[in-house]
């Protein structure tokens, strides 16, 4: 059993639904031992991932480092309602939403400490909520994809890129696999993928292996780095990997340069992208940092 399994087998989380829109979703709320009210967190996490792969992970350690914490199935994917296999950006900032009412709705936790962590591209969905939603104090981005279609182009090629979107946007509806082997055709191309989600290290009964070329039109197009402005009022923790292959850790530099509120950075001696996914020591190296950092921006208010 890896380090990561054992942490998620230590806190028991209650199963529940909730509507986002008109969709029905489908999450785990932790709740930590000890005095109530408490902080509570929302979890995003990678492209396609369930709420029993990497976000169960960090809920479970954020929950014994005392946050109540909410990760879930989004829109389209694991036992959530929606069309399957399918990247909806702003469905998805509509189901963080909904993952908010319900933690300040819970008696166990108080509504003016949440905070918001994301994984993966969960950082950049975690950074979008965080500057259009005022209910979220802090928000970290764990090994984060802090997207943004004008660096995108300017490093493709404005022709590259809007022949990539054209690709996406004629076969929209069509399926690929979300990863392969020996670098088959996939949404998550390369071994690196492989080795989380088509082993037994990301295994889920939930997951699937598939996703609308859609749902590749949608990365391209979703700007997480030009929100940083907007937090202002909303602290930022950026953890990341000194070398990763699949989010940029350039665009991690130029999220914290941009962000103008309270900020940290955190790097970390990882190799691989899915170094911060289940390895240690980076996940507890992660955790440690990121709930460290929420403890003291989403502290009582006095009274």
């Amino acid at each position: 059993m890896s380090a990561a399994q054992a942490r998620q087998g230590m806190s028991r989380p209650d199963r529940i639904t909730f509507a986002s829109e008109d969709v029905t979703l489908v999450g785990e709320l932790r709740l930590p031992a000890g005095p109530r009210p408490v902080p509570g967190v929302v979890l995003t996490g990678p492209f396609t991932g369930v709420k029993d792969q990497v976000v169960a992970t960090y809920a479970a350690g954020l929950t014994e480092a005392g946050f109540a914490t909410l990760a879930f199935d989004h829109r389209g994917f694991g036992e959530s309602e929606g069309r399957r296999g399918h990247e909806d950006s702003q469905g998805k900032l509509a189901d963080l939403r909904a993952a908010v009412d319900v933690l300040a709705s819970r008696p166990e936790i108080d509504p003016e400490r949440i905070g918001m962590v994301g994984i993966c591209l969960g950082g950049g969905y975690a950074v979008r909520a965080g500057a259009t939603d005022p209910r979220i104090g802090a928000v970290a981005g764990i090994a984060g994809a802090y997207n943004s279609p004008s660096w995108f182009a300017e490093r493709m090629g404005i022709e590259t890129y809007r022949a990539a979107l054209r690709s996406f946007v004629d076969r929209y509806d069509e399926y690929l696999p979300a990863v392969a082997p020996d670098n088959a055709e996939a949404a998550m191309a390369g071994d690196e993928p492989f080795a989380y989600y088509g082993t037994e290290r990301g295994n889920s009964a939930h997951w699937e292996n598939r996703v609308t070329r859609g749902s590749l039109h949608s990365l391209m197009t979703f700007d997480a780095l030009g929100a940083a402005p907007l937090l202002a009022a909303t602290a930022l923790l950026v953890v990341h990997g000194r070398i990763d292959a699949f989010c940029a850790p350039e665009l991690a530099t130029e999220l914290h340069n941009r962000a103008a509120g309270p900020k940290q950075i955190v790097w970390l001696d990882c190799t691989q992208h899915i170094d911060l996914y289940d390895a240690d020591p980076h996940v507890t190296a992660a955790t440690a940092a990121t709930a460290q950092f929420l403890h003291r921006h989403l502290s009582p208010r006095p009274r």
